[in-house]
């Protein structure tokens, strides 16, 4: 009955929700967020300075996410490349004192917060040339209006950022009167206009008054309200705007710090002041502010300007936010996954090691896990990181065995098959380099086993080419292969090991152009090394398991174990302890330089493990998840489209479509991801049949022309870097 309603069930989903009904919606889903975006762009401004100075929420208890944009963590050195040669005053009351510190620690971790509590305090960075000064005005009154005054004068150098705010004293010395409330009015009606003068050759913010913590205030404090700080702070924003209204120039509202004082207050120490992570957030916002749109970090979009559009870029609607990891984030979608995977199991069609639907299940479920890796920010997690970079291992491993396999049992070197591959693994990331300007190496992957595919080409395709079919005539060809891979293997050895010898190969002109990032080779040479012998074991395990098959060594009919009961039960429990022995290794591993230095030696146990387990059991081998082999049909589509869709365009934040509602927001974007990444695949498949013919003379003229127009694209990227410098 529970067999009944199961089968029952697939059907009513498959009869109900199909590709193309799914592809509808999400069509139907993007052109009604285009516009909404659109029209709030336009209601709003999308102002992501305004956003940043004015909204956001907490993220856990101290990571603090912007409305609509992401926020950079700085460094102390990018701190001082940002504020070189720059002038930076706070001033103001005690809380301006405190963030003034939180700032200066930015450039100088070691900055200790002691001297006079109520007067001037002094910072210098002789290094960068920087200047940071606080100044002790705790009441707006005539003396900060004087000191504001002498700025705007000709004469006097004026600081390039002043971050100014005070009110708290003011109620507390005149115990909370309403007269001072209506002189604080007048106070700051007559700074207004000198702020405003200053906020045009420099960046000036007013800081609102944070809530306080009424019931730890001291007897002296009690006075101090969080109702009277609330009519202070309208008074401020009502007259600040309106000294601004007729004028392009704008004295910055800083309100957030009201937002995160909520949140934290309580933790004070005083009740008056914030806890010291809080005002840290506050300095990071204001670091961002005034930095991002100097520095242009890449994980840091608040306050930069939109970068220039091609002439097949359209404008840039969406949001973005900075990823959070939690393990809830990442192990919970991993649960559903695996359901969802179970729910859709079906009998293989054939129960041969490594059967096309297993390997399309293998990369499947693979690619979900990396996907929901990248969108939680899981690679923070040592544990986490070290197992995903096993499953990239497993892909480069399918790499070896897929190819070697094709070539050495079909011996077809020809070139419809070579530019069959190359097609299929680089027309999405070739056009996504011309319209979206990004560099080859920006999309690591597809670089990977495009070289690796044509290391494996090169090593069967050059003389002798050895296949199944000669070396079956006569044994001594196996030993020829074997000494072919131990001539690979030798120079994978040497590459890994000399760094200027694998740079001096990929640093020639025009092929540095397809491996540098950030104007060196380095991060290539990185991601070689990383699972440099992988493919080689792929090739290998190929090699050992069709010379067995064709020596009829193993069993792989229907529900059969692959070998005898006695050694499929000790491989079995082998594997399975090799398989727990990897995973208690990576989770005590200390960091990720340690972790990496033995992953390429040590990822082939976990690889074989799992192969092992999967295959070995009859009745294992004879089923798979349709659901994970669907997606595995286009997991390259998945990986290279989640940096564009899921991945906000630079992988260091997440695209928001419904701005307020993260799970929801995830949802609809995985789902219009989803069905983009398949219609690309679809579109791909297509393409390769027309572009890629198989009669021989049309192939090479196509060939030519793909030979010219990339030539012409390298050209003319030669003469844009020469009027670049």
């Amino acid at each position: 009955m529970a067999a009944l309603a199961y089968t029952l069930g697939k059907r009513e989903i498959n009869y109900y929700f199909s590709v193309r009904s799914a592809k509808a919606l999400a069509l139907g889903a993007v052109l009604l967020l285009t516009a909404c975006h659109a029209a709030s762009r336009r209601y709003r401004g999308g102002d992501t300075c305004e956003d940043l100075l004015s909204s956001g929420r907490f993220l856990g208890e101290k990571v603090w996410q912007p409305h609509s944009c992401m926020m950079h963590k700085y460094k102390n050195s990018e701190a001082k490349n940002c504020l070189i040669d720059k002038h930076v005053v706070f001033i103001g009351d005690s809380r301006i004192r405190q963030l003034f510190y939180s700032f200066i620690k930015l450039i100088n971790p070691q900055v200790k917060e002691e001297g006079n509590k109520h007067g001037n305090i002094p910072f210098e960075d002789k290094s960068a040339s920087i200047k940071v000064d606080f100044l002790w005005y705790p009441e707006v009154n005539g003396s900060m209006r004087q000191r504001i005054k002498s700025w705007t004068e000709g004469s006097v150098a004026k600081p390039h950022i002043i971050v100014a705010g005070a009110a708290t004293w003011s109620i507390k010395i005149h115990n909370g009167s309403n007269e001072a409330l209506t002189q604080y009015k007048i106070n700051i009606t007559s700074i207004a206009p000198l702020l405003e003068k200053l906020a045009k050759s420099s960046d000036v913010y007013w800081v609102l008054q944070d809530p306080v913590y009424e019931e730890m205030l001291s007897e002296n404090r009690k006075m101090i309200t969080n109702e009277k700080i609330d009519a202070y702070n309208e008074a401020a924003v009502r007259i600040l705007n309106s000294s601004s209204r007729n004028s392009k120039t704008k004295v910055k509202v800083f309100s957030v710090s009201k937002l995160i004082a909520q949140e934290t207050i309580m933790k004070s120490t005083d009740g008056l002041h914030l806890p010291e992570s809080s005002r840290d957030t506050n300095a990071m916002i204001l670091m961002n502010v005034y930095c991002n749109k100097i520095m242009k970090p890449i994980d840091g979009s608040c306050c930069q300007p939109q970068p220039p559009l091609t002439l097949i870029q359209k404008a840039n609607l969406f949001m973005k936010e900075n990823k959070f990891y939690t393990h809830s984030s990442f192990f919970i979608p991993i649960i559903y996954i695996l359901v969802l995977g179970v729910f859709y199991t079906e009998n293989t069609k054939e129960t041969k090691v490594l059967n096309r639907e297993q390997t399309d299940e293998w990369k499947g479920w693979m690619q979900l896990v990396i996907l929901i890796y990248h969108i939680s920010g899981a690679s923070t997690f040592l544990p986490v990181y070290m197992h995903i970079r096993v499953l990239v291992a497993a892909y480069l491993f399918q790499t070896g065995y897929g190819h070697f396999s094709y070539f050495w049992v079909k011996g077809d070197f020809g070139v419809y098959r070579v530019c069959q591959v190359l097609f299929r693994l680089n027309f999405l990331v070739v056009v996504l380099c011309i319209v979206m300007d990004r560099p080859y190496q920006f999309y690591y992957f597809v670089p990977l086993v495009t070289v690796w595919f044509m290391i494996i080409y090169a090593t069967l395709a050059i003389w002798p080419q050895i296949v199944q079919k000669k070396a079956n005539g006569n044994c001594l060809w196996h030993f020829g292969l074997l000494l072919k891979l131990i001539c690979l293997l030798t120079c994978i050895y040497i590459l890994s090991y000399s760094q200027g010898a694998f740079e001096k190969v990929f640093s020639f002109w025009p092929l540095s152009k397809c491996f540098e990032l950030n104007g060196n080779v380095y991060e290539w040479w990185f991601r070689w090394k990383l699972d440099r012998y992988v493919v080689f074991h792929g090739m290998l395990f190929a090699f050992i398991y069709l010379a067995l098959q064709k020596r009829q060594m193993i069993s792989e009919g229907k529900g059969d174990p692959l070998f005898s009961n006695r050694v499929s039960n000790v491989l079995l429990f082998i594997s399975i302890v090799s398989f727990l022995t990897y995973s208690i290794w990576a989770s005590s591993c200390k960091n990720k330089t340690e972790c990496n230095e033995l992953h390429p030696s040590v990822s082939v146990v976990q690889i074989l493990a799992f192969i092992l387990i999967r295959n070995i059991p009859g009745y294992v081998r004879s089923v798979y998840s349709s659901f994970f082999a669907w997606f595995g049909r286009i997991s390259l589509e998945l990986f290279i489209c989640q940096y564009h869709i899921w991945l906000a365009a630079d992988t260091k934040g997440i695209l928001v479509l419904i701005p307020g509602y993260p799970m929801f927001n995830v949802l609809v974007s995985t789902f219009i991801f989803v069905c983009v990444a398949h219609e690309i695949s679809q579109i791909t498949n297509d393409l390769a049949q027309i572009v890629v013919p198989k009669d021989n003379s049309t192939l090479l003229k196509r060939l030519l022309c793909i030979a010219g127009f990339f030539s012409g694209l390298l050209l003319f990227s030669v003469v844009q870097d020469q009027s670049r410098h």
